[in-house]
């Protein structure tokens, strides 16, 4: 039972709890039994931090279902290995050395030293955030629902955001919102440090540490973080002024609001189209080319050890970088003054084909058992479920349940990792002592 065996396994038997509970008749809205591939896309989607969804969130589960689906997304996004070590340090125990490396391969920490330290930073950094983000969302709710319901909307809205989850009780997401600049604040904040990575944020409280106490020394980022923070904001930029170029005179979605709020709705479809699931506008009525701007930006994701998906950010620049290199005639991968492994360049290319094909195979299945929809629409579809979005033109509800369940397994690939997920499979790779010999081929 290696480590990937064991985060694998577990995200199934979180995904398989949840079903159960999600079919009982406290989850439903209407006291009955849930539909099994209901219940169960519905975990999945919860537990994979995706956001889709096949039935209506707010109005066909009742408070309990409620309550669960935000509970599975809370685990969901922390990681299974976060939440078992929490519980295992809640109970009193200590941590064996299997345990201590399953954290350290987890979060992909350098050493093993530290590991309840970092468990309860990451515990306490979530707590503080989504906290927060309920004492900003209550003054938005409240006063149109009433202290009851305004408070569990501000706390469902609040964790489904830091998780990069998606889901939301209203039936247009956050369309009512659009015009909102406290909603869209706090909604688009929790989901870029959620996603940004724990390590991210742990270096910013350090900064800003030395600053109050006036140390004198110059801090020292990471190559996480220089790389983490240049190309999250350099995504946000590039992807608020291409929505809103593109989707300004579509009176479907930008054309008929004011500028401040045109502004407004391409700064969250920038954010949110990174994994958070969100919507203020009608996606199904965006152009083409929105669509597939939002296909890209769903594809590359958030940034490591954070709660969002995709490829991420880090192995979307050591490629550009890559191919810097060989355009410029040179042997040896830079960032920020550093050479990249080759481990780590073989480790990006293999995720991005990994991931291009488990998309391309997912969508050549859906087509052949839904061929009624565009290509446009199930490509983006299968996007959303890989890249763990939520996202969708509105067909979720109404593909055939093969395709449900393709999305499903195609959610929980995107989400415990194509490669953690063959490690699973085949085992940790056999040290091997023979060396063969180099060769030239012709390469493009």
């Amino acid at each position: 039972m290696t480590v990937s065996r064991t985060v694998c396994l577990g995200f199934l038997a979180v995904i398989t709890v949840g079903t159960l509970l999600l079919m009982m008749p406290f989850s439903s809205s209407s006291g009955t039994w849930n539909d099994p591939i209901v219940a169960l896309f519905t975990s999945t989607s919860a537990v994979c931090v995706t956001g889709l969804a096949v039935v209506d969130t707010g109005t066909d589960f009742s408070f309990w279902g409620q309550l669960c689906i935000l509970l599975l997304a809370q685990i969901g996004g922390l990681g299974y290995m976060t939440t078992t070590t929490f519980l295992i340090m809640l109970v009193g125990r200590k941590f064996n050395l299997r345990q201590k490396i399953a954290i350290q391969q987890t979060l992909d920490r350098r050493g093993m030293s530290g590991s309840s330290q970092v468990i309860r930073s990451i515990i306490a950094t979530t707590m503080i955030f989504e906290i927060t983000g309920i004492l900003l969302l209550l003054p938005a709710f409240v006063p149109d629902f009433g202290w009851g319901q305004g408070l569990w909307l501000a706390i469902f809205h609040s964790i489904s955001a830091w998780n990069n989850a998606g889901f939301s009780l209203f039936s247009d997401s956050l369309m009512g919102y659009q015009s909102s600049w406290l909603v869209v604040f706090t909604i688009t904040m929790l989901v870029i440090f959620g996603g940004i990575g724990y390590q991210v944020i742990l270096e910013v409280y350090l900064w800003f540490r030395d600053r109050l106490l006036r140390k004198t020394t110059n801090p020292i980022f990471s190559l996480d973080f220089k790389v983490a923070c240049s190309t999250t904001l350099l995504l946000l930029f590039s992807g608020t002024i291409a929505f809103l170029i593109i989707e300004i005179k579509n009176p479907k979605t930008f054309g008929l609001l004011n500028l401040p709020t045109q502004f407004l709705a391409a700064w969250f479809q920038s954010v949110t189209t990174r994994t958070a699931g969100f919507n203020t506008i009608d996606i199904s009525q965006m152009t083409t080319a929105g669509l597939f701007i939002t296909i890209a930006f769903m594809f590359v994701g958030a940034s490591p050890s954070g709660t969002g998906g995709g490829i991420k950010t880090t192995t979307l620049r050591v490629l550009t970088s890559c191919t810097k290199s060989i355009l410029q005639g040179k042997e040896d991968v830079l960032l920020y003054e550093r050479k990249i492994a080759i481990s780590l360049i073989l480790k990006a290319v293999g995720v991005v084909v990994a991931s291009v094909a488990v998309v391309l195979f997912s969508t050549i299945l859906i087509s052949l058992t839904d061929p009624t929809f565009t290509f446009i629409q199930l490509l983006f579809e299968v996007v959303s479920a890989f890249a763990t979005v939520g996202l969708s033109t509105g067909i979720t509800s109404s593909i055939s349940i093969p395709a449900k369940l393709i999305l499903i397994v195609t959610m929980y690939v995107g989400r415990v990792g194509v490669l953690l997920l063959m490690a699973a499979i085949l085992g940790d790779p056999l040290p091997s002592r023979i060396h063969y010999p180099e060769e030239n081929l012709l390469v493009g």
